[in-house]
Order: structure tokens, then C-alpha cells, then sequence
């Protein structure tokens, strides 16, 4: 590529362009706000021409910036297609891959099937366990790819987000609170919480106590069950309640509504406590790159 021009410029600019939105771009390359306009307006002076116009009510591209969008996005392609190209070698006859225990989203099901059925002849054994045992497991060299949840310590190996899941919260449907749809962390102060011990996921557990402490919350802890069905009993005979990852495994949709836990509802929490950036993020490590 020119000097004014690379592929990581372009990428970010098609973000933005497609966005028309600094914070919705950012949010999507998981960046914030003023790296990506510090690029981008190190882009425009590269090329000596603006490629956007700002306002206070977001930005909308210039006749440069139309002028360039379907150069971008042939890169783009370009460069998905020589990745899936050298990504198709590289997937081995028999395919190891973990599977996080702490959240279980919708698209978890079939996963096995799903990737033999796009690199036929490979046979693809699933294990479930914590994410922590994962990245062990696949530094070992037990596993050849791993789906995370995060964050959770992957020092030295690549990660690529997959998706993101807000936190709910579980309470006995006789409770004051469930009358509510949304709830915040300030209506749960002087509940009784289960909660996990930190040697499970430290990581989590970490970034949980300084999204907790940025809002004053810290309420009495129970010792969580490992088993999902008895935590959700738990909740149900009212001894606590829960917070957790929504499409966790101890989460299967409204509680109330299954008829598995007539006691105990589901209920989002509200997003001025717990933004869709401090739920749980779910992702893939892997030990060798497969598309």
C-alpha cells in the first residue's frame, strides 16, 4: 500500500463511514472514542483532504469520503478472502475446542456440526469447562481453540470477540423487586448475593469488585452453588439472589415462565449500573487462527 494509505486507516475509516457515528464505530473495533478521531484525522491530513464532516449531531461523509468508501470495502473483502483462504488450510483432520461452563449464548448449540459441515473430513471433539482451565488446556497443547468467557487472563494468545451478554438478575418472583422489569444495582444493596469465589474466574471476579466499587455496591455474599439448578432453588426459597450473564447455563429465558422455577424470575439490570460493556463478553483463543 501507498504510504498514505493501509489497511488498518482504511478499516477504521469504513467502521466510522458505515457508522456515521465516532461512539457506535469505536464500540464496534472495541476501541475508544479518541484513538479512532486522532486516526481519522491523521488519515485526512495524509490524503490532504477531509473525508467527513463533523456536527453535533454526528458526522456524514464529504464527496471524498463517498468517493473512497468502495475502495475500502474491496480491501476489506480482499483481505477476509486471503485470510479464509490460508484459514482453510490450516484447520487440522481432528479439531479439540473448549467451551466456556459460565455463559452458554444461543449460537453455542450445534457448533460442532456446524464446523464440520464448512471444513468436511475434520472431526471436531467439544470439552466444557471453566475459561480459566481452558487457556491452560490450550497452552498445554490439549486444545487447539477455546471459547472464553471474558475477561479472563490470555496473556501471549490472540482473542477475537465474539459477542456480548448483559447481566440479569435472578430473584424469588415474591419479591418487592419483582414487580419490576429493570433493576439497579442501588435497589440490591441489602440483598443477600451469590457469588462466585475468585479462584474460578479471577479475572471476572476482579473487573465485577471495581464495577461494584464504582457504584457503592457491596452487599453481603453467599457462597455460590456450582450447580445451576441448585443455585436457582436457592433463589427461589428466597435465600439470596443472583446475578449472572444473560444466557448464562443458569439462565434458560424468564424463569418464571418455564415452569422449571416457579419462584424465581429473570430481570435485566438497569443500564446506569451495569452497561453492556461490564456483562460478560464471550470469545475465542485460539491456538492456531481458523475462520
Amino acid at each position: 500500500m501507498s504510504e498514505r494509505l493501509d489497511s488498518r486507516s482504511l478499516s477504521l475509516f469504513l467502521a466510522l463511514a458505515e457508522a456515521l457515528s465516532f461512539r457506535q464505530a469505536a464500540e464496534r473495533l472495541h476501541l475508544s472514542q479518541p484513538p479512532l478521531s486522532r486516526a481519522i484525522r491523521e488519515l485526512e491530513e495524509r490524503l490532504g483532504t477531509r473525508l467527513f464532516d463533523r456536527n453535533t449531531k454526528g458526522v456524514t461523509l464529504t464527496a471524498a469520503g463517498e468517493k473512497l468508501v468502495p475502495y475500502a470495502r474491496n480491501v476489506a473483502k480482499i483481505l477476509r478472502e486471503a485470510e479464509a483462504a490460508l484459514a482453510a488450510e490450516a484447520v487440522p483432520a481432528k479439531l479439540r475446542v473448549g467451551v466456556t461452563s459460565a455463559v452458554e449464548p444461543a449460537w453455542f448449540r450445534g457448533l460442532a456440526n456446524r464446523v464440520q459441515a464448512t471444513h468436511p473430513g475434520t472431526v471436531v471433539s467439544t470439552f466444557s469447562d471453566t475459561s480459566p482451565r481452558l487457556i491452560r488446556q490450550l497452552r498445554a497443547g490439549k486444545l487447539d481453540a477455546a471459547f472464553i468467557a471474558l475477561p479472563t487472563e490470555a496473556q501471549g494468545l490472540e482473542v477475537l470477540e465474539l459477542d456480548r451478554l448483559p447481566m440479569i438478575v435472578a430473584i424469588p418472583s415474591s419479591h418487592p423487586l419483582a414487580k419490576r422489569r429493570i433493576v439497579g444495582l442501588t435497589d440490591l444493596e441489602r440483598e443477600k448475593v451469590f457469588w462466585f469465589e475468585r479462584a474460578r474466574q479471577p479475572a471476572f471476579y476482579d473487573y465485577c469488585q471495581t464495577i461494584f466499587s464504582r457504584h457503592g455496591f457491596a452487599p453481603s455474599k453467599l457462597r455460590e452453588p456450582a450447580d445451576h439448578h441448585v443455585l436457582l432453588g436457592e433463589v427461589a426459597n428466597g435465600r439470596g439472589i443472583a446475578l449472572l450473564p444473560n444466557r448464562s447455563p443458569h439462565c434458560g429465558g424468564q424463569a418464571s415462565s418455564t415452569g422449571r422455577w416457579p419462584k424465581a424470575s429473570n430481570y435485566r439490570l438497569a443500564s446506569d449500573s451495569l452497561r453492556p460493556r461490564t456483562g460478560r463478553a464471550c470469545g475465542t483463543y485460539w491456538q492456531r487462527r481458523l475462520q
